[in-house]
């Protein structure tokens, strides 16, 4: 029977919800870990550059052990090499997406996200605590640890929207990714607490909390989390009510197909015998989809695009935002990693609000293409923030919620779209692989934008940062415009024909 029929509390089950709960804490961890670095970069620059050159090191360090550990000659040096970092892990990050979303695709999920994890976790207590403590300073070997990190990282966030697109159907898809995808934000709030409350200590205990606590996780979802209905033989009666996995009609059709009503009737209007067919052939298993296949589905290709500009600004904001807020305006360290969660609260506020209202509309780059345009005004307000924190925090959450919000919607529920359509048919193994390739064409364009934030910053300010950032946000609007024209259309059509039927 058609998903309308059943009761939403026959669909989801306490499966349903441990599923939920595991892959949006595994990835609260790893992101609560990534947060670390940008908010001990005010600590971590000190600690690289000589007394002389910056006011904040500590003034009992011995003279001669400072002259010969330091790796930069000043402060400026020392923001470039961490700008540096940040587009070394994004474009490890992105390869890493690439061949991590083609792997989970054939191997077994939880193993790929749990090495993802953990390995993780391993390298950042190299990178922050292990090298602190022996005292060991070597570029080299910072940037090695940060491409090793990158591809680790890269594991995670294809399995985990994998493995809820296993388990949840195209039904409230769009409200339902929108409240997980807050999963992020809610790993840089729980990084940025965590970092605060124990740099006064040193920056190592902030890499040394988070890298334990990510390690314990991973432990916690290789023994619990289910990656599949199939795995425990959830049948059509025992899962929703609507078949295991919903492989044949409301996971893999997506909300931007204008046959969808077509194939729903289709679908529904078979006859029911088709589960107790004893002479019919075992369905085979899907079959994985190569990278080039899943490059050119309907598009796939736009709003990698249009997230590769949308990542940058994003992510922009997740390195550099704390380092903003103060060398810009003077604040403390710990002071400016807690505002920066505002940021993080708008955009857990705006990524559910749109995917619901993209859930009642039927669309979702029309959603997309206005938050963007509201986007593009809160970067203008926000760049123009008085020294005041409780206007920095609000502009900070308008901000969030109409660039944060988007961010999560094609990361998650389009992803989930993408990798569920129609022309899968008889090659359904393709939603990491998807989610890899989207994801993975943001970081690049992510990993670029590092590198260009902190050379505009020292060249020209931060007011032309804040331009370059509308004008990507721009970018992602006119990439999808081909998609935003045809949806409109269909439901301009959609509307007419109602109207005709009155």
């Amino acid at each position: 029977m058609p998903p309308s029929c059943c009761g939403p509390q026959s669909q989801y089950t306490h499966h349903h919800l441990a599923t939920f709960l595991l892959t949006f804490f595994s990835y609260v961890l790893l992101h609560s870990s990534r947060k670390t670095f940008s908010n001990v970069k005010v600590s971590i620059s000190s600690q690289w550059t000589p007394t002389l050159q910056n006011g904040s090191a500590s003034a009992f360090s011995p003279a001669q052990t400072w002259e010969d550990n330091h790796l930069f000659a000043d402060e400026q040096q020392a923001t470039l090499f961490l700008g540096a970092l940040d587009s070394i892990f994004l474009f490890s990050y992105a390869v890493g997406l690439y061949l991590s979303g083609v792997i989970g695709d054939r191997l077994n999920l939880r193993y790929v996200l749990c090495v993802g994890l953990c390995g993780s976790a391993v390298v950042e207590f190299v990178f922050g605590t292990v090298t602190e403590w022996l005292k060991i300073y070597n570029v080299y070997l910072y940037c090695g640890l940060w491409v090793l990190n990158g591809l680790l990282q890269s594991a995670v966030w294809p399995c985990v929207v994998a493995v809820m697109g296993n388990w949840f159907g195209k039904s409230g898809r769009g409200f339902i990714f929108g409240l997980w995808s807050a999963c992020a934000s809610v790993g840089n709030i729980l990084g940025a607490f965590l970092a605060s409350s124990v740099l006064k200590y040193g920056y190592e205990y902030a890499f040394l909390v988070t890298s334990v606590v990510q390690f314990a996780g991973g432990i916690v979802v290789f023994f619990g989390l289910l990656t599949s209905p199939k795995e425990i033989g959830l049948s059509v009666e025992s899962e929703t009510g609507l078949g295991p996995v919903e492989t044949d009609s409301d996971s893999h059709q997506p909300l931007m197909s204008d046959e969808e009503d077509e194939v729903e009737v289709e679908v529904y209007a078979q006859p029911e015998h088709t589960v107790q067919q004893p002479d019919e052939a075992p369905p085979q298993e899907p079959r994985p989809i190569s990278f080039c296949q899943a490059f050119c589905l309907p598009g796939v290709l736009p709003y990698s695009l249009a997230y590769a500009c949308l990542k940058l600004v994003n992510y922009s904001f997740f390195f550099w935002l704390p380092f903003y807020l103060s060398n810009n305006f003077g604040w403390k360290e710990a002071e400016a990693d807690r505002l920066s969660v505002w940021y993080d609260v708008g955009g857990i506020i705006g990524g559910t609000i749109q995917g619901l209202i993209s859930d009642l509309m039927g669309k979702r780059s029309p959603v997309l293409a206005l938050s963007l345009l509201f986007a593009m005004g809160a970067l203008v307000g926000y760049s123009h923030s008085p020294n005041d924190q409780l206007i920095n925090a609000v502009l900070l959450a308008i901000t969030g919620f109409f660039t944060g919000g988007p961010s999560n919607m094609i990361s998650s529920a389009i992803s989930a779209d993408l990798g569920r359509q129609d022309a899968l048919r008889g090659s359904q193994e393709a939603l990491a692989t998807v989610t890899g390739i989207v994801d993975g064409t943001g970081s690049i364009g992510a990993a670029v934008g590092q590198y260009l934030v902190s050379l505009i910053e020292s060249n020209f300010g931060w007011m032309c940062v804040f331009y370059f950032f509308i004008l990507m946000t721009g970018g992602s609007i006119m990439f999808i415009s081909p998609l935003i024209f045809r949806e409109v259309r269909a439901m301009w059509r959609e509307r007419r024909a109602s109207q005709r039927q009155l």
